[in-house]
C-alpha cells in the first residue's frame, strides 16, 4: 500500500488581486493621512508654552484654524477673511452641529484676533472649541 506517493502535481501561483487590493488600500490610508497632517505641520505658528500641555491625537472631521502673528485667519492653506470663516462654520455647523474647532493661535498674536475667531465661532453656533500649546519639554 502506497500512501505517501500522490501528491497533486498543480503549481502554486499567487493571487495578485487581493494583493492589488491591499496596496491600493495602504496607499489611500498613507495619502489621506499625510495630507490631513501636513497643513498643521507647514505654517510658521509658533504655539505658546504650557507646563500642563496634555497630548491628544486629532479626532476625524476637526477643522483646525490657524491664527498667524499679525492675526492672519489660516484654514487649509487659506488665507481666509472674518466673512469667509464665519461663512465657511455655518454651512459646516448646520450639517454637523456639534464640529469640533482647533485653534492654534501663534504666542505673538493679539490676543483681539483670538478673541474675533472664537466671536466668529460663536456667531456660527460653533460651541466645541479646543486651543493648542506646546509641551515645554519639546523644543
Amino acid at each position: 500500500m502506497k500512501l505517501g506517493k500522490y501528491i497533486a502535481n498543480e503549481p502554486m501561483t499567487l493571487q495578485l488581486a487581493p494583493f492589488i487590493d491591499v496596496i491600493l488600500f495602504l496607499l489611500t490610508f498613507f495619502l489621506l493621512t499625510w495630507n490631513i497632517s501636513r497643513y498643521e505641520a507647514e505654517l510658521s505658528v509658533s504655539l505658546p508654552v504650557a507646563k500642563e500641555a496634555e497630548t491628544q491625537t486629532r479626532m476625524p472631521g476637526e477643522i483646525l484654524i490657524n491664527l498667524d502673528r499679525d492675526g492672519n485667519i489660516i484654514v487649509n492653506q487659506k488665507t481666509l477673511s472674518s466673512q469667509e470663516l464665519q461663512k465657511i462654520l455655518t454651512q459646516v455647523t448646520s450639517d454637523f452641529p456639534d464640529q469640533a474647532i482647533i485653534l492654534r493661535a501663534d504666542k505673538d498674536t493679539n490676543y483681539q484676533n483670538v478673541i474675533r475667531v472664537i466671536d466668529i465661532c460663536k456667531a456660527a453656533h460653533v460651541w466645541n472649541i479646543a486651543f493648542t500649546t506646546q509641551d515645554p519639554q519639546k523644543p
